[in-house]
């Protein structure tokens, strides 16, 4: 620590280095730009309509047709990668999640669409069964039980779906144990060596993500007909933090290429660690509840907006993160292209 000591003042003055825009700019250690952003999207059934996400101000699902065209957005702002995530109707959910792996389910469809038109855009699809359970759980419901390795087989099926239909990137969201290197392996076998694996390694059981339930409609399923009430019993629990190193030291032993921590800001003591520990492309999930805390202030005038969700963008990076998934990757994209030009001006 004694090397980070400042000299004694009035000969060191830190506040030199902050008295004018250009010098703040040239000392700044982080930076954000669009390439720190993958942007999550949500899906429904039919055709051009969306439904706004209640608890998310903002937030819409789109039919197939306008999230090409969302897609095409992504791209012309230099997103380098966006997630669909499905709201699957009710009458497709099963116990046994199979909706997951249709190749014509919600996913398989817009990422075949979106490739077409757009093959240089990356697709990332969620890889775990609630959006498609009729139980509402990540994995296979026994009994009072969520299993491990049946489920383990059913994420498999799903991954190869998505990998079969051009996604670029699987995101195991379910924390069940041994998924990564079972689906690494299964995608090796299929001819699918170049399809990565960004682990969401370190998944809390958090309450920050109820709005996000409610967009893929698994809030009204969860404990309402068979297995737990919660998914405490395999998401980790909140309090631990070398738990958390032990998993993502797992996930990258099995084959993932990248590994993500959620919730993000109220976690980033665990980016920190995670980054310090593995040296991996680390990546943060700026969860729904996050978002809707920060529309809520907005909208009552409590807070700036637009700083705010920089700021949130800049402390991501600051933690020690490579990328950030975050429902405000347009709105980003927008205000740094904007910021740039200014700043060439």
């Amino acid at each position: 620590m004694n090397d980070f000591l400042a000299g004694a003042f009035p000969r060191t003055r830190l506040r030199r280095a902050r008295a004018a825009d250009w010098r703040r700019r040239l000392v700044q250690e982080t930076q954000i730009s669009v390439n720190d952003l993958i942007w999550p999207i949500f899906l429904i059934e039919g055709r051009n309509h969306r439904e706004p996400v209640g608890a998310m101000p903002g937030v819409e699902r789109l039919t197939l047709d306008l999230a090409l065209r969302a897609a095409e957005d992504a791209q012309n702002l230099g997103i380098p990668c966006v997630a669909l995530f499905p709201a699957t109707d009710p009458a497709k959910k099963t116990p046994g999640g199979e909706e997951a792996w249709n190749p014509e389910n919600l996913v398989c469809q817009a990422t075949r669409m979106i490739k077409r038109e757009f093959p240089e855009l990356g697709i990332m699809e969620d890889v775990a069964l609630d959006p498609y359970s009729s139980d509402g759980h990540d994995g296979l419901v026994r009994g009072d039980q969520v299993v491990n390795d049946e489920s383990v087989a059913c994420l498999v099926k799903q991954a190869l779906a998505q990998a079969e239909a051009g996604a670029d990137v699987l995101g195991p969201s379910d924390m069940m144990d041994g998924r990564i290197g079972a689906i690494r392996d299964a995608l090796e076998a299929a001819g699918h060596q170049d399809v990565l694996i960004l682990s969401y390694a370190a998944k809390y059981a958090s309450a920050f993500y109820g709005p996000f339930r409610e967009a893929v409609g698994a809030d009204s399923a969860l404990g309402r007909k068979a297995g737990p009430k919660d998914k405490k019993s395999y998401q980790m629990n909140p309090c631990n933090t070398d738990e958390a190193l032990r998993e993502v030291a797992q996930d990258l032993a099995e084959g993932a290429d990248m590994v993500m921590v959620k919730p993000g800001m109220p976690y980033l003591d665990i980016c920190r660690r995670v980054k310090d520990a593995f040296k991996a492309p680390t990546y943060a999930y700026q969860v729904s509840g996050e978002y809707a805390m920060i529309e809520a202030a907005a909208a009552h005038g409590w807070l700036d907006r637009q700083s705010v969700i920089l700021e949130s963008i800049q402390a991501f990076k600051r933690a020690g993160c490579d990328g950030v998934l975050t429902y405000y990757a347009p709105e980003v994209a927008k205000w740094l292209r904007q910021e740039q030009g200014e700043t060439r001006s």
